[in-house]
């Protein structure tokens, strides 16, 4: 009896609600079986309720609708991988620009990005906000991706003891964003051209930063405890553990996790040419035409006056062809 491999990818998405009245967040996650690539979109919006989430959702669906329209070409074209997401991001962010001159009130509306491309083991992203991208290996935890707010600076202040730790961890700037998607220049964007490769056993999240109201540590212990759990059993954990905060203050959290099944290399297959490519070599192209067409056609080597459906032999123009004569039609 056939059985089906075990798909290369084991990947689960999350959201909720949080403590707040409305869903900011927008994701999506495509990993088809059969396949061994993958695409997930995630977008933190702004700009408060009939704006973040128009923001968040325009973002998503833009991005990736260009980037599923390339997947079949991720293998072939790997390396332009970057390119392709920068351009995505680009025209993104040109949707938001044209939403909100068609929607003046909308102005100060955008979203965070973070897009992610996989090609068996390789993984590409380009991001732009501080929406997490987070890798676990051997029971550490890292962000892989850059964090465009000011929290970076913040932090740094006080390693160089200009402010204490709590105060820090509590600026009212923390959250202020250097980098987004908002219709206008986008200051920063993190898109490294070399793929980051995962090993079996690695679990990558991508999130909202409202999964950060979770101490980093207490992320990592979490999967870390849950490693060898179901991708979708492990999402559940995280959002049970941003639950039992009970925080009313808690942001929307959007999450996918991502598992690598097996690194066996993919089979190369070459995909023979499609028809049209061979026209300018001198091959014979059949067409099918009416009996009223094939008629017409000067030079004709066989005279058309059989039973239709018949193939033939005929020159129009000085180029050779080979006709399949059909009843009828004009």
């Amino acid at each position: 009896m056939w059985r089906s491999p075990k798909p290369r990818f084991d990947v689960a998405s999350a959201i909720c609600l949080g403590g707040r009245d409305y869903q900011e967040d927008a994701i999506v996650t495509d990993f088809p079986f059969g396949t061994d690539t993958g695409v997930v979109v995630l977008a933190d919006g702004m700009g408060g309720h009939a704006a973040g989430d128009v923001a968040s959702k325009l973002i998503v669906t833009e991005v990736f609708s260009e980037l599923k329209f390339q997947s079949a070409n991720f293998v072939q074209q790997e390396r332009h991988i970057p390119d392709l997401m920068g351009k995505a991001a680009s025209d993104a962010n040109s949707s938001v620009r044209d939403y909100i001159r068609s929607n003046p009130k909308t102005r100060g509306m955008g979203a965070t990005l973070v897009s992610l491309i996989l090609v068996e083991n390789r993984m590409f992203w380009l991001s732009i906000g501080d929406s997490p991208l987070y890798h676990l290996r051997s029971g550490k935890l890292q962000q892989l991706n850059e964090d465009h707010s000011m929290a970076p600076q913040i932090d740094f202040m006080a390693k160089q003891g200009l402010i204490d730790e709590e105060a820090a961890k509590n600026h009212p700037d923390r959250n202020c964003l250097t980098s987004v998607l908002i219709g206008e220049n986008v200051a920063r964007t993190d898109c490294p051209r070399t793929p980051f490769e995962l090993r079996v056993g690695d679990i990558v999240v991508v999130s909202s930063d409202g999964l950060q109201y979770l101490e980093e540590a207490k992320i990592q212990k979490i999967l870390q405890r849950y490693r060898r759990r179901s991708s979708a059993e492990i999402a559940g954990y995280l959002l049970e553990a941003i639950e039992a905060l009970a925080d009313p203050d808690q942001d929307n959290v959007s999450l996918a996790v991502i598992k690598l099944n097996h690194n066996t290399p993919m089979e190369r297959v070459i995909a023979p040419k499609p028809v049209d490519a061979v026209t300018d070599h001198g091959a014979k192209v059949t067409r099918v035409v009416s009996l009223d067409t094939a008629k017409k056609t000067d030079e004709v080597a066989n005279t058309v006056s059989g039973p239709t459906d018949q193939i033939v032999s005929a020159k129009s123009g000085g180029e050779e062809n080979v006709l399949k004569v059909v009843a009828g039609g004009k």
